[in-house]
């Protein structure tokens, strides 16, 4: 019962980011999103992994939500440091520096 409670929660949190990583994704940027919160959310991602990866037994559920959270995050990240070259990329791209040096 509880593992199922467990695959659930993890399916839960890896499901959360993806309509922001597909969101990113099809607008070619991730303005809007600060680089405080992505920079604090993927120092939280690793600390949790390094964690889960030191207990025995490993996790599953958890390693799982961890190893798919950083892929999502990766996604959003890529869109806001790496903008896709489109009209208005060149104001994007200095306001995304602009937070990134303002944080």
């Amino acid at each position: 019962m509880y593992e199922a409670i467990g695959w659930l929660s993890a399916a839960l949190f890896i499901i959360c980011g993806v309509p922001q990583a597909y969101q990113s994704y099809k607008d070619g940027h991730s303005d809007g999103i600060s680089s405080a919160f992505l920079l604090m959310w993927f120092a939280g991602e690793i600390l949790g992994l390094i964690y889960i990866l030191s207990i025995d037994p490993i996790l599953l559920p958890i390693f799982v939500n961890y190893t798919f959270n950083l892929v999502v995050l990766g996604i959003i990240m890529k869109y806001k440091y790496l903008p896709r070259r489109s009209h208005g990329s060149q104001d994007r791209q200095r306001d995304s520096e602009q937070d990134f040096q303002s944080n």
